[in-house]
Parts: structure tokens; sequence; C-alpha cells
């Protein structure tokens, strides 16, 4: 797709901080016009004034906050051609473990489970295909008929689920189950669909782990001997979005790191 420099709109969400910031930063250094979506809003309306941006909170599980952020967005900047989704919500747990308080075995339950579904999975379906319509519906082809492209955010937990990671694993897994049905599915309306699986990347989360630990996982990526940067997974973005022949695809972004059991 070829960038129109303060017409192309995009819309990033999780662009408070992390992956989201700097592909929303990465997009607007490159002339587009992009919505912050996030549910940080003073992390948010920062990233949206530093970029000439407008921030939206957005929560994603929400299909009335959702489709008002659009909508609002859309207000504001016209139709986007390139979401870029990397905000979830999900939590961790063993199919089956020890219950700390009673030290009795216990399974994952089902809301909890559920929960990572709803953050994970169908966030991603929800932004995707709210996005898609309005591609379809407003987005006039470009070369090739090319009217937009998505990309999902999943993980190398997609193929290499650690222990504790059943739920965020197989959701994981699901959203790079949906590129290829969703490519298909809007084959002959011109928009793109791939997903990004990073592997350990420095973002906050990260950072907040005990310096042995934060070490440790630089010295278990086979090269470079670091963790990923949040800048990488946004260059990857930008050449999604340029080269129309991706599609359908799921990409490692992870310095060829498999992760262990545990």
């Amino acid at each position: 797709m070829q960038i129109e420099q303060g017409v192309t709109h995009a819309i990033v969400t999780g662009a408070a901080s992390g992956l989201g910031r700097a592909t929303a930063r990465a997009l607007a250094a490159n002339g587009v016009l992009v919505s912050v979506f996030d549910i940080n809003e003073a992390e948010g309306k920062r990233v949206a004034d530093d970029i000439g941006g407008m921030f939206h909170r957005v929560d994603i599980t929400s299909e009335e906050s959702a489709l008002q952020g659009f909508s609002d967005a859309r207000a504001a900047f016209g139709q986007e051609r390139i979401l870029v989704h990397c905000a979830m919500t999900t939590k961790g747990g063993k199919t089956v473990g020890r219950d700390r308080a009673t030290g009795g075995w216990t399974r994952m339950s089902s809301e909890d489970y559920a929960f990572s579904a709803m953050g994970i999975l169908v966030a991603s379906y929800r932004m995707a295909s709210i996005s898609a319509l309005g591609m379809v519906e407003h987005a006039e082809p470009l070369e090739d008929g090319e009217r937009g492209v998505i990309t999902l955010t999943a993980s190398i937990a997609a193929e290499d689920a650690q222990v504790g990671q059943v739920a965020y694993g197989s959701c994981k897994a699901g959203v790079n189950g949906l590129i290829l049905p969703m490519a298909r599915d809007l084959m002959d309306q011109g928009v793109r669909f791939n997903s990004i699986m990073p592997g350990i990347m420095s973002t906050p989360p990260v950072h907040a782990l005990p310096e042995k630990v934060f070490q440790v996982l630089n010295d278990s990526v086979p090269f470079p001997k670091r963790l990923g940067k949040p800048e990488e997974y946004a260059s990857l973005v930008l050449e999604l979005v340029r080269n129309s022949y991706f599609n359908g695809q799921n990409i490692r972004l992870d310095g060829a790191i498999r992760m262990p059991p545990r």
C-alpha cells in the first residue's frame, strides 16, 4: 500500500505503551494519521499529542466501546486503511495444578479461560471485522484493488506455549487461525490480513521482572542475544503495510528462540 502523507489513517490498539506505542510512532513518522485506542487515558493522550494523532478510550472487550471508537476515529480522520491490533487481556494458570491456599488439586476455571478468550481471540475478531467492514464500505480501491491491511498480534506462545499458558497460548493460536480464512473472506474486496508473533519483547511487563530474570531472558535468545525492541515490531508492521504481497501470513519475530516447557 502506498502511504499518502497526511491522508492515510491508521488505528492502533494498545497504543499507550509497548508494541502499540512504537507502532503508532512509526506510522506517524511516515506521514500516517494515527488514532490511538487504549483504556489508559493519560498515556494514550500523551502518545497522541506527541505524534499529532487523536486518542480514543476504547475497551476492546466491549462491542459498544469498540464500535463507538471506530465511529469517532473515522469522524476525525476518515476511514482507516490500516488497523494494527496490539491490545489484549488474559489470565494465567495451569489446566490442572495445586491450589496455593489449600494445597489440593484444582483446574483453571472455565470462567478464567473465557476471560482470556474474550480478551485475546474474540477481541481480535471484533476489531478486525469492524475495521474490514468499514474498509469494504468506505475505502476506494488503490493499486491492485487494495482497500486496506489489518495486522493482528499473536505470540510465539501460539506455537511454543509454556507451563501456565494454556489460555494465552491457545487463544493466540486462535488469532493465527483467524488470518487465512479472513484473508480469503476478503480477497475479492482487497483487504489483507497478517499476524505477527513477537518473541520476548522489551516491554513494560518484562522490565518489571528482577534483573537476574531479565538477564536470563536476554541470554535465552539465540541471536541477537537480547530482547526484541518494540521498534522492530513496528518496522515489520510498516513492511506489511507497504508490501501488498504479504497476505494470510503468521510471522515470527523472535531472534530464533523456541520456548522450553518452563
